[in-house]
């Protein structure tokens, strides 16, 4: 169901504006609404209530400001639901606001509206007929908000704020463990991702018949659990390169450039 309504207020586009995101003012004007809670600045939870024909529904409306282009343009959706009733509604409203040369301003507004459940079963008259009430209704008792002089009498709805979250607890870190001191050669660091680091040489040992991804990446029983051990043969020669696990990328970039380097 789409509805279209035009009305001209008597105030600046401006003014109109700011009492369009005022949650008191607009929980007086809205026709049926119980009370407003505040979550942010564009969030916000209304309980309704709104009768057709026979029935009566109290919905729980969320409502987000998904644009706004101040002070002409607003865009607002919702759902919500009463389960009483087994009914539920999906709005989109959007509000245009024209300032007019004499100082007034023309408010447009544009909602579409998805009613399910018992109240969805009534006829599309009857329910724009409610919504030509509810807007008369409206654009009423903001005209009256608008054009009131001192003080305005409470509109009786309740507006509150979301109750803050706790805040959460930092967990301690924890201090990082020193690395384990491991019994080799005194070796220099590389200097570049390309450079090979230092590797101790064995002469004169056979080749395993371990399988391919031990021979490379298999565990020593000598070496810090801390270690990459690699190992590469060549005919007799055995090369053997342990490289701290802190410097894993760099012993990848290694190894790459290794294995890609013309023989």
């Amino acid at each position: 169901m789409e509805i279209e309504k035009t009305v001209v207020v008597p105030a600046p586009a401006s003014r109109v504006w700011e009492l369009l995101l005022d949650p008191q003012v607009m929980g007086g004007c809205v026709p049926g609404m119980q009370s407003i809670q505040v979550i942010s600045d564009v969030e916000y939870i209304a309980e309704i209530k709104v009768k057709v024909s026979f029935i009566s529904a109290k919905f729980k409306l969320k409502t987000t400001i998904v644009e706004q282009r101040a002070p002409h343009y607003l865009r607002t959706e919702g759902t919500g639901e009463d389960t009483s009733v087994a009914s539920s509604l999906k709005q989109t409203s959007e509000i245009f606001l024209t300032e007019l040369p004499d100082g007034q301003t023309e408010l447009r507004i544009l909602v579409k509206v998805d009613v399910l459940g018992r109240l969805g079963t009534f006829g599309l008259s009857a329910m724009k007929t409610k919504a030509d009430r509810m807007w008369d209704e409206f654009t009423e008792k903001l005209v009256a908000r608008i054009t009131a002089t001192g003080d305005v009498a409470a509109s009786g709805v309740k507006v509150t704020a979301a109750p803050a979250k706790p805040p959460v607890a930092a967990k301690p870190l924890m201090p990082t463990p020193a690395p384990m001191p491991v019994d080799r050669p005194s070796v220099a660091a590389p200097t570049a991702l390309s450079m090979a680091p230092p590797v101790v040489v064995q002469q004169g040992v056979p080749v395993s018949t371990e399988t391919w991804w031990s021979r490379w990446f298999g565990r020593s029983p000598k070496r810090e659990s801390t270690d990459i051990c690699i190992e590469i043969h060549r005919g007799d020669t055995v090369v053997k390169v342990l490289w701290p696990v802190a410097g894993a990328s760099h012993c990848s970039q290694w190894l790459r450039d290794y294995l890609v380097r013309p023989e």
